[in-house]
């Protein structure tokens, strides 16, 4: 059984990647999204392994003191993280795994999974990025500005990214992931064993 593809996927607040994933994952049966840890309290309607991994303080600590994180922070005293053996389990399963984090943790999936393919979703310009989050209804103009403002710090990190997703308009840039990973498998360090079978054969 061939391993399963880990695809980190990122982009600041407001630019769709949710969409998108909602999009491209309707027309997918072997890839999932990965679920995050969280020592946070549930909140009404969420189910453990379903929505997050809910640990104690206690139990996320020691995964970190196992290296079972592939990576972490912390937000308003609470841990988030991507569980390592949670991933790990489903590529040997053969599954693409597709991890929605921020571009910090992105970055140390990349060191601890050197084959990890790095997606950074772009909008197709800055106004379009401000018309967005302006268009929620959700947020006031100085939160919006906050967004911005980290919005840019993020693009400047798009350089480290294996590929950029310009999301212009959902269902083409759905159609674009799926091409991206079809030629993640293609690149060198996907396809290492074949290259050695091939040559104990020449």
């Amino acid at each position: 059984m061939n391993k399963g593809q880990l695809i980190v996927f990122s982009g600041p607040s407001g630019v769709g990647k949710g969409t998108v994933l909602k999009e491209f994952l309707q027309h997918r049966d072997n890839v999932s999204l990965s679920i995050s840890a969280t020592t946070r309290q549930p909140r009404p309607g969420e189910e453990n392994a379903v929505h997050y991994y809910f640990l104690t303080r206690e139990e996320f600590e020691q995964r970190i003191a196992e290296n079972n994180m592939l990576e972490y922070a912390q937000y308003n005293g609470n841990y988030y993280g991507t569980p390592k053996d949670k991933v790990e389990e489903a590529l040997e399963q053969g599954r693409d795994i597709i991890l929605e984090i921020e571009v910090q943790g992105a970055l140390l999936v990349k060191e601890k999974c050197p084959n990890a393919l790095l997606v950074f979703v772009m909008p197709p310009s800055w106004q379009e990025l401000r018309d967005r989050l302006t268009g929620r209804g959700t947020e006031d103009a100085e939160t919006i500005e906050k967004r911005l403002n980290i919005a840019q710090g993020e693009l400047k990190q798009a350089i480290h990214y294996d590929y950029i997703l310009v999301n212009d308009q959902v269902e083409a840039a759905a159609k674009r992931l799926e091409h991206i990973m079809e030629s993640g498998r293609c690149r060198i360090v996907e396809m290492k064993d074949f290259i050695r079978e091939v040559d104990q054969h020449a």
